[in-house]
């Protein structure tokens, strides 16, 4: 299941989408920029929070091995 850093990362790379398909529209280079460093941020961040996740399991899966 996907946590909060991951969740907020798709959020922020669909945010950078948006904005680059706006500014491309409109001709406003700035805003694609904008969007191209949404995106790129919002990559970092889901890719941040996919390996915490991987992480956590890994530490769950050690301690129920432990367990037994």
């Amino acid at each position: 299941m996907p946590n909060e850093d991951e969740i907020k990362g798709k959020a922020e790379q669909l945010k950078g989408k948006v904005k680059q398909g706006v500014g491309d529209a409109t001709g406003n280079d700035d805003l694609e920029r904008s969007g191209e460093r949404d995106e790129a941020s919002g990559k970092v961040k889901e890719g941040y929070g996919e390996a915490k996740r991987k992480v956590g399991e890994a530490v769950e899966d050690a301690g129920d091995r432990v367990k037994k």
